[in-house]
Parts: structure tokens; sequence; C-alpha cells
């Protein structure tokens, strides 16, 4: 294969993934960033895919340009290039849509969950039959033999309406990205369209009331913990290795099956994954059997152990998300004090969902926060500042610097939960490297 494709944005998470894909199925794969280090470019280097700076020579007649969705003409030169001579481009989600229909395609759609669930899905498959897979934490997997595709489905500006796949989860729908949604109807509008995309099964979350007004030609499958769903997790216990349960499709048990972590919505996630598997005709016995061996995605509930003081990492940035990142972590630790570190992400984001930040953090026992983190789609206006959220916190709140991370030193027994879409992990490097230092000097 001679063709050449060049990403424009290449660092990106879905981008890097995509550009992963394509090189590991044979194809000459190059793309441009900024300087800047970005988590995702390790693997791309590691596959020894150029890296380029971005320049208009990198554009030319002969290769395929797929261009991030943040970069137009006004602020890049090799998409203002492209545009002035007349060279084709496609967006990340329009090159996705048309290069799906070359396998049995299974989406993730869903304003939470998607990242681990799609995760677990190819995790799952992978290690049954072929798969390729696209991961939005920024890994990817490409096989020119698979029949089979698993892709995360992204709603925020409609992103996911080129796909036409064969299967789709849903897990949930939620106001979120209030600088692209105009509220709660729109969005459910936007996930009822995709809906009838998909041709031969949907596995929708079924206690979510929303959702359950979704319609669609293909069949509906509803999931979840309620007898009403066509298929219930039930009889659900915790261990010291994640949580255990059983799964039945109307009336016939399908196995008992067991996930390497906490927290109601990891189990959902896990049963989304069983029903659509189950439907596909996949073996529940080896379903069951690489459910197991999960070990999770990039920044979802990533743990680590600094001298004996356990820090999660995870990419919460709204409410719901928040929530179900500190129940899981109660139940992991029931015993020790959660302490929240929370950046909030948009300026957007943390005005529309103001209250419903404070309430969420609630669930911790106390609170720190960042700096608001804005996205280079809006400019600060000086509309909302982080202090506004520390304030309508009940639990004890402080904001902290990434200069000064020292107040989190005054806890006992606690875990530490960092949290956020932006630059929050720059706190979470302070405050391992203040860990590291206290015990040097204690030595």
């Amino acid at each position: 294969m001679t063709k050449t494709y060049h990403f424009i944005g290449i660092k990106g998470s879905g981008m890097s993934a995509l550009a992963l894909l394509l090189h590991q199925m044979g194809y000459q794969v190059q793309g441009s960033d900024v300087e800047k280090y970005y988590f995702t470019q390790h693997g791309l280097e590691k596959a020894g895919i150029p890296l380029l700076p971005f320049d208009e020579s990198n554009i030319s007649d002969d290769i395929e340009v797929i261009a991030g969705n943040a970069f137009r003409p006004d602020n890049n030169i090799e998409v203002a290039y492209a545009v002035a001579n007349g060279i084709p481009f496609k967006r990340y989600h329009e090159f996705l849509g048309e290069f799906m229909r070359r396998f049995t395609s299974f989406g993730v759609a869903g304003a939470h969950g998607k990242t681990s669930t799609t995760g677990l899905l190819a995790h799952v498959m992978k290690n049954i039959t072929d798969t390729s897979f696209l991961i939005g934490d920024g890994t990817g997997r490409g096989s020119a033999h698979s029949q089979y595709f698993v892709f995360e489905s992204d709603e925020y500006e409609r992103h996911f309406m080129p796909y036409h796949p064969e299967y789709s989860i849903i897990t949930n729908i939620d106001f979120d990205h209030p600088d692209y949604f105009t509220g709660i109807d729109d969005v459910f509008n936007a996930f009822n369209d995709y809906a009838k995309q998909i041709q031969k099964g949907l596995f929708i979350y079924g206690e979510d009331e929303l959702l359950r007004q979704i319609t669609s030609d293909a069949p509906i499958y509803y999931y979840g913990f309620d007898e009403t769903n066509d298929f219930v997790a039930y009889d659900i216990k915790r261990s010291t290795s994640g949580s255990n349960f059983k799964v039945k499709f109307q009336d016939k048990v399908l196995g008992e099956f067991h996930v390497p972590a906490y927290g109601r919505h990891n189990i959902l996630n896990a049963t989304a994954v069983i029903a659509n598997l189950y439907i596909e005709g996949f073996d529940m016995t080896l379903v069951a059997e690489h459910l197991k061996t999960f070990s999770g995605v990039k920044r979802r509930f990533s743990e680590k152990l600094i001298n004996e003081t356990v820090i999660i990492d995870d990419f919460a940035h709204h409410p719901t998300e928040i929530i179900a990142t500190l129940d899981a972590a109660r139940q992991k630790y029931p015993s020790k004090e959660i302490v929240a570190i929370f950046q909030p992400h948009t300026f957007t984001r943390t005005i529309a969902l103001l209250d419903e930040f404070a309430q969420a953090l609630n669930e911790a026992d106390s609170v720190y926060l960042a700096q608001i983190y804005g996205s280079a789609r809006e400019a600060d206006k000086g509309e909302v500042k982080v202090e506004d959220l520390a304030e309508k916190i009940s639990k004890p709140a402080k904001v902290v610097t990434v200069e000064n991370v020292s107040p989190l030193l005054n806890h006992d027994n606690a875990v530490y939960v960092f949290m956020g879409a932006g630059d929050i992990q720059l706190y979470e490097r302070s405050f391992e490297e203040l860990l590291s230092n206290l015990t040097q000097n204690n030595q």
C-alpha cells in the first residue's frame, strides 16, 4: 500500500489512536502538531511515526489529509494551505464514518463512560478474535484481516452523525458541552438521530428515563439492575479484587462475571458489553474469562502508590463522573479519608454546572480545587472563578496552585483523587514530588 495519511493535530487522543491503527494496517502515516509534550506521543514515537511541526510543506496532492476538529484555516497554516490550493481533507469523524464500513462495527456512545466501556469491549473481543479498535484514551489497534471494529462514538458537535455501525451501546444521556448543546433536549435529539443509524442492535441503559424515549429501526435491548430490563445484572458482591455479579437475559442466566473494578458504573459498563457480545453470538465463557483481565484505560481510575500513599488519577470532568469516581474510591477504600483534587474544565461548563459540581464534590471528605482550565475554543470573560465553586461546597474546600500543593499533606490515612480533563496531572506531579522529598528528608 503506497497511500500516505497525514494527520493535522496528530497528538489529539482520537487522532493518535487512528494514526496508530492505520500504521498497524500497513499504511504510511505521518502527522504534525505543536511541540508541547502530550501523553499520546509516546505510542506514536514508539511506532516510528514521524511527528512534524506545522508547515505548509507537509501538505501535497499525493497524501490523504485528516484534520483535527480544532484546526481551521484561521488558526492553522496547513489547513489554510489545503483550502487555498483546493487540496481535499477529511475531519476525523468523516474519515471514520467511511472507514468503519469495512468491518462489523461496534460503537460506544453516551455522555459518560464511553472510553472505559470501549476499552472493555475492545479488550474482550481482541482476546477472542481478530479485532481492530479505537479508544478515546489515545490507543488504537489495526489489523488488515479483522472482521470486527470497536470505536468510541462522540456526541460533541454531533460528530457521530457520519457513523452507521451494526451495533452501538448508549451508556447514558446528560447535559454537557454547554458551548455547543443548548440544553438537555438538544442532547437527546442528537442521540436519537444517532440511534436511527444503528443497523443490527442498540444496547441502552434502561434506567435512564431519557434513553427509554429513544427510537431506532434496529432492535433495542435494555440493560441495567432493574428487572424491567432485557439484560439484568444481579447478585452483586464486592471482593478484594473487584466486583462479582451475574447477568440474565429474559430469565436465561448467561453466567457469573467478575470485573477488576469498583462502583455501579463499572458493572453497568460490563453488562452492556456482555449484552452486545451475547447478541452477536460470542461464547459467554470466553467473555467472562477476558472480563477478569481488563486493566483499565488511561486516566480512568488509574492508581499508583507513592511512599504508601494511594493516588488516583481520573479524567472525570462532569458532576456525574465525579460522583462515580468518588463512589468507586469509597467502595475500594472504605476506611480511608477521600480527598478530592479537582480542576474544572472550561468556563462554559463551570458556569452551567456550578451547583452540580459543588454537590458532586461534597461526596468527598475534603476538597482542593485547581484553577479552571479553559479550552482553546473559549476565552475567560471573567464570569466565573474557581473561588465561586469553593464557596458553594459545604465540605472543607481550598484552592491550591501547582507551585504549592503542600496543604494536601494535612491528612492522615487518606486516598487522593485527582480529577479533571485539563492539566490536573501537573498538580498531581507536584504532590508526588512533595511526597518523595518528604521521605528522602526523613531518612
